[in-house]
């Protein structure tokens, strides 16, 4: 597998779901080597009852990121061409051009940090996405996605609104989506419930980032609440948005040591870096195409 060395319009990421059987990896791996592709990447993963888990789905995952010769790089032609083994073994599977970058809607309420960490990616070339558009329930950033030259979209919503007014201002959000073409939407410390529809709407591209002292320390300053109790580890969590508050499939984690020695603020700051870089991670793992939905799990290819 050398390194890639075809134009970017002709490398693509193969993602594929199915249930686990025999021939799989030579059935995919041949067919794209019969066709004259290039396998630079390939993972795979099969989550199986005898590897110690009463919840194994079953099922086979695997990721293949291969060059195409010039005659068959469009996903579309790629697509028929899996007809015959997409059939064969029963697969969820999609082709993935990394020619096209991923469109991400970003959303926010009056925390920026992650927002910023974002922001800052993108425009450093950190995070090969584009961003059409940023979105929030308060105008508090609307200078800060100017700067970036990012149009921000503020439609407001009160505290306390009924369900049909927030329902109203989330279909705002879902015609941006749609108008947008955007394939993930980014719950850069949004904080707002999104109603069953918004999240049915949203299902399988919409992260969010929390901390991860949920279910002790639930409502306002979570860190100061975690500060009085003494708290030696601070962390946060990335995940798939689902009607189930903060229950959705996890992407990433990570944590941070802090002691007695640290003040309630010092919390939220260390908080806040974990945050950023937990939701940056689960981000980029998503728009490289490495993340698969496992039932109430992921599979995460590094």
């Amino acid at each position: 597998m050398p390194p890639s060395t075809a134009p970017r319009s002709r490398e693509f990421v193969l993602t594929l779901s199915c249930r686990d059987a025999k021939g799989i990896v030579y059935a995919v791996s041949g067919l794209l080597y019969q066709a004259g592709c290039n396998i630079v990447d390939s993972q795979q993963f099969g989550d199986l009852p005898d590897q110690g888990s009463a919840h194994a789905t079953g099922l086979f995952f695997m990721r293949v990121h291969f060059e195409a010769p010039p005659h068959l790089a469009d996903t579309d032609t790629l697509n028929r061409l899996f007809t015959s083994v997409r059939e064969q073994f029963g697969m969820e599977a999609k082709f993935h051009s990394l020619a096209r970058k991923p469109r991400l809607l970003l959303m926010v309420s009056q925390h920026g940090h992650c927002l910023n960490d974002l922001l800052y990616r993108w425009h450093s070339g950190q995070l090969e996405v584009d961003i059409p558009a940023v979105v929030s329930n308060h105008a508090v950033f609307a200078e800060l996605a100017e700067r970036y030259g990012i149009p921000f979209h503020h439609l407001p919503l009160a505290a306390g609104a009924p369900a049909e007014a927030k329902r109203a201002q989330e279909q705002k959000v879902e015609a941006l989506v749609t108008e947008h073409e955007v394939d993930l939407v980014v719950l850069a410390r949004y904080m707002q419930i999104l109603s069953p529809g918004f999240c049915a709407f949203l299902k399988g591209r919409a992260i969010n980032i929390h901390h991860s002292f949920l279910p002790s320390f639930k409502g306002a300053k979570p860190y100061f609440q975690a500060h009085d109790r003494g708290v030696k580890l601070i962390g946060a969590t990335a995940h798939y948005v689902t009607p189930e508050l903060d229950e959705g499939p996890i992407i990433e984690q990570d944590v941070a040591r802090v002691d007695h020695s640290l003040s309630a603020e010092d919390f939220t700051a260390v908080g806040r870096d974990v945050e950023c870089m937990v939701l940056a991670r689960a981000v980029r793992w998503h728009v490289e195409h490495r993340v698969l939905l496992n039932g109430q799990k992921t599979v995460v290819f590094h």
